[in-house]
């Protein structure tokens, strides 16, 4: 039957209610006057034409005022007013037709009986079908009911969204004000947050939402940690920053992404060094497509530059990240020429024949393997692209007489245990070796740890294995690694960049490390499921420790020695890092360039860790695919 009325052409769904409404209407008044007369057969007669006229008056009424464009099951409390102002608009329409028309013998106390059973009958059939509507819904699984953490005027509109929707049935707030606990808004009541347990299971709901857009991370971070032990599968709607800016509506529902639970502060950019090396100049970004390259191109483009060289390996990469940036440039008006150009980083003369004939000023050398385990296994490559790959490309910026050159390294490359690490450091060796010989280009390096979001995250992996159902598979219980946004770690590398001088290392400031055993119990548990261990044999969600993967670290570091000092922004340090001669480098280099080509492993990795004092590369029982 709920199917069947719910698949009705809207304009029939409109018809049926307005001759209910007639009916009701035509009820009402004969209500009136058994009310009035106090009899269940009152005489009609001389009330008959107001009985005709009542419903008459009323309906086109309602129709003006839009009552039957509202759809009855996703109707608003304040549906009432409409009600209330059109049941009185048409009493006092009839009331000055029976004064015009000197009816005498008139009780006058029917019209004001009928007012109020008007209104009654007409708001309490909306609300009964709306209930009945509702009430299949929730029999079918058609909404899930959830409680709003945040009873301010995001949590009400809110609420009021997510009534006139399909997916979600809003049932109670919780809020830490006490002005507003016990309280009713939006037809809900509040609830303190210490009742939130009891409130769960009263209500029977399925999520719990939060509606704190104007709390600060910190703020957002420790809410969530209160809200843990609940063990209710916990979303959010976006905060202040991102409604203003118009990128997410306050309807957006989304996950608890783990930015979210480090409740990690960003520091205001500054504008000067934002585009001191971008705004009006010729800029090429290496790796273009790759997860740090191509938010760099989003945020360069915002920054105006005169051309934007887009280089990058992989066709599609490089096709999707063109088109995007094109898309923007068209909607936002930015006269950006856009240059893709599909190659290797490994081709020197063409680097620095592109650098010369597109005029580049500043280069952004983002392009790398960067998979641990996926370079263990290819540790050739791995050194190609990564350190030889980076010579060619500083020696053609070098050559073309650009400005600025950034490489992007990573935590990995400090006291590396495992090919990328090396071949990363071996990198921001030849970039300060490089940068010691003089010339117009300024070197710099910037080093960070991992960005949430990017190929390879933990955080998605973990999302897809509590969505199958587990198990959480976890390399060690005691891992622990830094965490950064991508775009926050991509400002501050163009702020950083802008600082270069000859061959420093700028260190990003990552906050605490995350012990990464943590961060999945804190997953699993906003996800209203129940961790299975020990102590909890039933549970939802298990941890599998599979063990450490070849050169992965228990650990991250993103200092070598002691000597760093901070720099004009507070989440930018300066270090000073001990390096080797370039003719030092340049010999061995030569070597290495000719074991790789070889095919010479064995070779490769020595020279790595001879060139790299830090790496001691484990003993190799594992199959290379690279003989």
């Amino acid at each position: 039957m709920l199917k069947k009325l719910l698949g009705l052409p809207r304009r029939q769904k409109q018809f049926i209610s307005i001759a209910v409404d007639l009916l009701l209407l035509g009820a009402a008044y004969w209500s009136a006057l058994a009310m009035r007369f106090e009899t269940l057969t009152p005489d009609l007669k001389p009330y008959a034409w107001q009985m005709v006229a009542a419903p008459l008056l009323a309906v086109p009424i309602f129709i003006r005022l839009g009552l039957y464009r509202a759809v009855i099951r996703f109707m608003e409390d304040r549906a009432l007013f409409t009600i209330v102002g059109g049941v009185s608009l048409s009493v006092t329409l009839l009331a000055a037709g029976v004064a015009l028309t000197h009816t005498t013998g008139l009780s006058r106390g029917v019209l004001g009986i009928y007012w109020l059973l008007a209104v009654v009958y007409i708001g309490a059939s909306r609300f009964l079908v709306r209930g009945y509507f509702q009430r299949g819904e929730r029999r079918q699984g058609l909404r899930r009911r959830v409680i709003i953490y945040g009873a301010g005027r995001a949590g009400t509109q809110l609420a009021h969204t997510l009534r006139a929707g399909r997916e979600y049935l809003p049932v109670a707030f919780v809020d830490d004000n006490p002005l507003l606990q016990k309280s009713e808004l939006a037809g809900l009541t509040v609830y303190p947050v210490d009742d939130l347990a009891s409130v769960l299971e009263v209500v029977e709901a399925d999520e719990l939402l939060l509606a704190i857009p104007s709390a600060s991370r910190a703020r957002r971070a420790e809410i969530i940690e209160q809200l843990e032990k609940f063990q209710c599968k916990t979303r959010i709607i976006p905060g202040l920053e991102d409604v203003i800016s118009g990128r997410l509506g306050i309807d957006v529902i989304r996950e608890v992404e783990i930015e979210d639970l480090l409740g990690r502060e960003s520091a205001a950019p500054d504008a000067a060094l934002l585009g001191r090396c971008i705004t009006g100049k010729v800029v090429l970004v290496s790796g273009a497509g790759g997860s740090i390259g191509s938010e760099l191109c989003r945020q360069i483009i915002k920054l105006k530059p005169l051309r934007l060289v887009l280089m990058e390996l992989s066709e599609f990469a490089l096709y999707s990240i063109e088109q995007e940036l094109a898309a923007f440039c068209a909607r936002d008006k930015q006269d950006v020429e856009l240059v893709p150009l599909l190659g290797s980083v490994m081709h020197q003369h063409r680097n620095e024949v592109v650098m010369k004939s597109f005029g580049v000023q500043t280069v952004y050398h983002a392009a790398a393997y960067k998979h641990v385990p996926i370079v263990e296994h290819n540790p050739i490559e791995g050194a190609r692209n990564n350190a030889i790959g980076t010579r060619r490309m500083a020696e053609a910026a070098l050559k073309a007489g650009v400005e600025v050159f950034v490489l992007i390294s990573t935590d990995k490359a400090v006291r590396p245990t495992n090919v990328m690490g090396a071949s990363k450091r071996l990198a921001e060796l030849i970039v300060q070796a490089l940068a010691q010989q003089g010339g117009a280009t300024r070197f710099c390096m910037v080093r960070f740890g991992n960005v949430l979001g990017s190929s390879g995250s933990v955080v998605p992996l973990f999302r897809k294995q509590i969505a199958a159902g587990g198990p959480i598979t976890l390399t060690h219980p005691d891992i622990t690694r830094y965490f950064m946004t991508i775009p926050e770690a991509v400002q501050l590398v163009i702020q950083a960049g802008a600082m270069a001088r000859r061959g420093e290392v700028y260190v990003l400031d990552m906050g605490k490390s995350v012990k990464i055993i943590d961060l999945a119990r804190r997953m699993v548990h906003l996800s209203g499921l129940e961790l299975r261990d020990e102590a909890h044999p039933d549970g939802d969600i298990a941890i599998q420790i599979t063990g450490l993967r070849p050169g992965e670290k228990l650990y991250e570091e993103l200092l070598i020695g002691e000597n760093v000092e901070g720099t004009t922004h507070p989440l930018i340090m300066r270090a000073y890092e001990d390096g080797l001669a370039w003719t030092t480098l340049t010999e061995n280099l030569e070597f290495l360039d000719k074991a790789s080509q070889a095919c010479d492993t064995e070779q490769v990795l020595a020279l790595l860790a001879l060139l790299v004092k830090e790496y001691n590369p484990p003993p190799r029982n594992l199959y290379s695919l690279e003989t």
